[in-house]
């Protein structure tokens, strides 16, 4: 759980985002760091991801990624941020880093909305965070289901149409000598595709009338 480091000083980590090339972090880590000394807390790693949007997830996020990594590692204690928007612009995404961050025993501080987890008010607020991500992952289903039913409702058909396919053309082409790549092609359909229609026409006699297939 988080604050299990109770006994000892507090390692800190920063991590730092800006969205922007022209943007810069560097009044983030003063005040964070500011903070930091304030609370006896030593710096041991500093994160920093530059023109990179919260909207991107931890693989296009390479710094951010790499402190969820050192988290499992163990190689600080907590884990200093402006603002939860640094973090993530969902609450769902916001919430399964911090699931991550406690299992591996990391706290959690965030300047801007003053939150601290190795508070117990700071512990209370993101078990409550918890509960308001399900809220909004049940408020989404609830969106689509009411979505799908109107759609329904209306005579629309749902999913992709299905491709209308020259099967005979495509086998003729095809003993004409047309690479399949250049069938694909011309037809606008996978080469994946085209391997599976030459292959049933080789299994069966095939008709070159002006038939369609459906895929």
């Amino acid at each position: 759980m988080f604050g299990e480091q109770e006994g000892r000083v507090k390692r800190a980590a920063l991590y730092l985002r800006v969205s922007t090339r022209d943007q810069t972090t560097e009044n983030q880590r003063i005040e964070l760091e500011r903070v930091a000394a304030a609370k006896g807390w030593p710096i041991t790693a500093i994160y920093e991801d530059e023109g990179i949007s919260g909207s991107h997830g931890r693989d296009r996020r390479p710094q951010f990624d790499q402190a969820l990594k050192d988290a499992v590692r163990a190689r600080y204690d907590v884990l200093m941020s402006w603002d939860v928007s640094r973090l993530g612009r969902s609450l769902a995404g916001l919430v399964q880093t911090l699931e991550e961050m406690q299992a591996n025993g990391v706290d959690l501080y965030l300047h801007q909305q003053a939150v601290d987890t190795t508070t117990p008010s700071g512990k209370a607020l993101f078990q409550m965070c918890g509960v308001f991500a399900e809220f909004e992952r049940s408020m989404i289903c609830e969106r689509v289901r009411a979505g799908i039913a109107r759609a329904v409702g209306s005579g629309q058909k749902l999913g992709r149409p299905r491709l209308r396919v020259d099967r005979p053309t495509i086998l003729a082409e095809r003993s004409q000598g047309h690479s399949i790549r250049k069938i694909a092609k011309r037809h606008n359909i996978s080469v994946g595709s085209v391997y599976t229609i030459i292959k049933a026409g080789s299994e069966n006699t095939p008709s070159f009338g002006k038939g369609f297939c459906r895929l």
